[in-house]
């Protein structure tokens, strides 16, 4: 029986809208904030004590810049990919947050804003990106750095759940998730 596949799910730190409470989605060129720089260099000292043999980010903007910590700490180069990027939100995007809690429909994981995506969508985009590393995985130990929502998702293909059994809790900006896949 093959070795399971660790994966190290990176979120990114604070970034500038995090900190204004605005949703972000997928919207790329939002940056860290201070605290944002000092949670991403925390995240890469965890991580470089984890040992991964590879290195893959989403390509959003905050995404990237923790991925750069994360590289002078583990020596790796970052390699970026679309798949790993935040649930997209659409015309929602750059709102702030408080605003939306009576527009979105939380409990439909079918629903998906003008321009975004839903659940169900992001869940199968996670889900194939984790099919193909797990088919011709770059380690045995990979750091991906991505979002809150791209983590749930992650974490539910990896327990063989859908997109309505996604796990309620985001994890903390600026944490490491360990996460093993069955190959």
């Amino acid at each position: 029986m093959a070795r399971p596949l660790t994966l190290l799910l990176v979120r990114h730190g604070q970034s500038e809208w995090n900190a204004a409470g605005r949703m972000q989605g997928q919207t790329a060129h939002v940056p860290l904030t201070e605290l944002g720089h000092a949670q991403a260099a925390g995240a890469a000292r965890e991580l470089a004590e984890l040992r991964p043999g590879a290195l893959v980010s989403s390509d959003l903007r905050r995404a990237v810049q923790t991925a750069e910590h994360c590289a002078l700490a583990t020596g790796l180069p970052v390699t970026t990919t679309p798949a790993l990027r935040e649930q997209g939100y659409g015309v929602l995007e750059g709102r702030p947050s408080r605003e939306l809690w009576d527009v979105v429909d939380w409990t439909d994981p079918h629903w998906a804003a003008e321009g975004g995506e839903s659940l169900a969508e992001l869940h199968a985009r996670v889900g194939a990106y984790l099919t193909q590393l797990c088919a011709d995985p770059p380690a045995e130990v990979v750091a991906l750095v991505t979002h809150g929502d791209t983590i749930r998702a992650a974490q539910a293909v990896a327990a063989g759940l859908g997109p309505d059994a996604m796990p309620a809790v985001t994890p903390p900006n600026g944490t490491v998730t360990a996460l093993e896949l069955v190959r």
